[in-house]
């Protein structure tokens, strides 16, 4: 039977199959009438297809998935005055969809509590006319009212559209989208949308072409367009929106038209399909489940960005890097971060990664403060990932599939090897003894350099790549904290252990040796001892032995002389080096350690690789 709908803006549309929509969940459905308006008669008629004998109350019901046509279980409750209290009847109400046919209920309804709501009309078998003329100034009060239909428990008249359309009010309420008032979509609704454009413009060009709108088509529908249907579609944006369509292309507000219309005509589970696509929930935010995909971590176990998400976030950057210089401008980042709620990145970022000369973040600084977010805290890398998209555009089941874990780091050190790319470096020294300097050049940055450095903006973290056999690797270094008394699993967890002490401050060893036999004696943590500060006369330090016969006695390396005052060239990279290969290879005897021969191996090819690695980046950035 073919039957018209009544919409809100006073139009009529023939009601039409709706696009499908997954979920697992139980929804309610409440006829909430007044007495003897034949609420049950309806239940009953929808089960039996037929006018029964009608009880005080029906029991309540579950219709299967498999025979509604959303696919979803639907729970139907009835409620009767003789049998219930209105406590009940409130406790009800705010799990369900409801079906009221009484002005004083809707009223009721729409102050109780936000629901979707449909007005119905039953008993139509003994009118001859219509009641919609009536019906249409009820609708227009309340904008919580989703539809309104007649129907006749009696002659079976749109019993069965009744309940659909109590469905489609739950899975796809107008409310959330729209304002009947001002005929537009309400503020969320547009955020949303303008989040899922931005994703949806793969190459940033304020336009979605053929291809991505094809793209975004089956990543929504799971089918493309046809060639004619894309055609008519960017038509109708033509004659309606001066600035919809640019190039052949579908604008922004092409883009947020188009689903203005769509729920404008009824059909609003088709915005309501690309929303849940695109991860958003009932209230227009993104989902927890979909920010946070479950993801095990065991104990001892790191985690890292996989080849899949180093390409999808290289993507991002290229697509963001308008001028193409290998750096992100201030006004590039934030228009990367456009599709966050919030701005991730904050001023100390650029004084944890590598920067250019206008203190710009680069490509592999880019990638590092990325590496460093999923190592210090992958959960917080999932969400940012969810907030770009990465699930969409990568076509994965979820931003984990993005994540490696590692294996325990107990089995690397029985095996001797190890397939880890990220190397944590925990350094220790006294107050003044040159950590943050020493975090510092490893970015490239001199003494001079690291003057202009507000302290407000100062980063305890410093991440960038070194190559280990001409392998790429990221290290991390962290500034610990210098109190002895108050030493952290965080502060302790690492692979290798850096000791600094400053060559020109005869009390400055004595912490570190401290530190070594409160923490590291007995540890199986590599540690290495750095006498900072080098370019200043040496000074002998005012311990029971000097810091080379403290190194010998422990088995560690004689300590590496460093400095990053440098004058205008940057700090020597050797050290780092240094530190990567005994992080990799901590099972490394002492005697190898001291030879020459196993640094210069070590450290071979690093330069080049470094030199070649950003050469073949700006190869790739040639314009398209």
């Amino acid at each position: 039977m073919q039957h018209v709908l009544q919409i809100k803006e006073n139009t009529s549309i023939q009601s039409t199959p709706l696009l499908h929509t997954h979920t697992s969940s139980l929804f309610l459905c409440l006829p909430l009438f007044s007495a003897k308006v034949g609420k049950t008669s309806l239940i009953m008629s929808l089960v039996s297809e037929e006018f029964p004998e009608v009880p005080y109350r029906a029991e309540e019901i579950t219709i299967p998935a498999d025979v509604t046509p959303e696919r979803v279980p639907t729970h139907i409750v009835d409620y009767s005055e003789a049998e219930q209290t209105d406590e009940q009847l409130f406790q009800e109400i705010s799990k369900v969809g409801l079906l009221p046919s009484d002005k004083a209920l809707i009223s009721l309804c729409v102050c109780a509590c936000r629901v979707p709501l449909i007005l119905v009309g039953n008993k139509s078998d003994l009118v001859e006319h219509s009641s919609m003329e009536t019906i249409l100034p009820i609708m227009n009060q309340y904008s919580d009212i989703e539809t309104c239909v007649e129907c006749s428990a009696k002659n079976l008249k749109n019993i069965s559209e009744l309940f659909y359309y109590a469905q489609k009010a739950v899975l796809h309420p107008t409310g959330p989208l729209y304002c009947p008032e001002r005929k537009d979509m309400k503020p969320l609704c547009v955020k949303a949308l303008t989040r899922i454009f931005k994703v949806s413009d793969l190459d940033n060009d304020g336009i979605l072409n053929d291809n991505q709108l094809n793209f975004f088509q089956r990543t929504c529908f799971n089918a493309p367009l046809a060639p004619q249907a894309l055609e008519d579609v960017k038509n109708v944006v033509r004659k309606n929106v001066s600035d919809g369509v640019r190039d052949n292309g579908l604008t922004l507000n092409g883009f947020l038209f188009l689903h203005t219309l769509f729920i404008q005509r009824g059909r609003h589970e088709t915005t309501w399909t690309v929303l849940r696509r695109f991860g958003y929930d009932d209230d227009l935010e993104l989902h927890q489940d979909y920010l946070f995909p479950q993801l095990k971590v065991p104990p001892d176990a790191t985690t890292e960005l996989n080849h899949d998400a180093y390409l999808f976030l290289q993507g991002v950057f290229d697509k963001h890097d308008k001028d193409r210089d290998c750096a992100l401008s201030p006004e590039e980042l934030k228009d990367l971060f456009d599709v966050f709620p919030y701005m991730p990145w904050g001023a100390d970022v650029s004084n944890t990664v590598c920067t250019n000369d206008k203190g710009w973040i680069t490509y592999q600084g880019y990638l590092s403060q990325w590496t460093l977010t999923t190592y210090l805290d992958v959960q917080r890398c999932l969400e940012y990932l969810g907030y770009l998209g990465y699930s969409i555009v990568a076509e994965q089941e979820s931003q984990a599939a993005g994540i490696t874990v590692t294996r325990d780091k107990k089995i690397d050190l029985q095996k001797r090897q190890t397939q880890r790319s990220v190397f944590r470096c925990n350094v220790f020294g006294d107050v003044c003894s040159g950590k943050s300097g020493f975090l510092q050049a490893f970015l490239g940055r001199n003494l001079m350099s690291q003057k202009n450095i507000r302290e407000e903006h100062r980063s305890f973290y410093a991440i960038s790549t070194t190559y280990v056999y001409g392998q790429e690797k990221y290290l991390l270094l962290h500034e610990v904290f210098p109190d002895n008394d108050y030493m952290s699993d965080a502060d302790l967890a690492c692979d290798i252990v850096c000791l600094l002490y400053d060559v020109s401050n005869p009390y400055s060893f004595e912490y570190c040796a401290k530190v070594f036999k409160q923490y590291f004696m007995d540890s199986k943590t590599p540690c290495m001892m750095i006498a900072a500060k080098s370019d200043l006369p040496e000074v002998k330090q005012q311990y029971g032995c000097t810091p080379l016969e403290f190194c010998r006695k422990h088995k560690m390396p004689p300590p590496q002389s460093f400095t990053c005052n440098t004058a205008a060239a940057a700090p020597s990279r050797d050290i780092y080096t240094k530190l990567t290969t005994v992080a990799m290879y901590p099972h490394v005897s002492q005697a190898d350690l001291k030879s020459s021969t196993f640094w210069l191996r070590a450290s071979v090819g690093a330069a080049m690789f470094a030199v070649l690695g950003i050469a073949m980046y700006r190869v790739l950035l040639k314009p398209r």
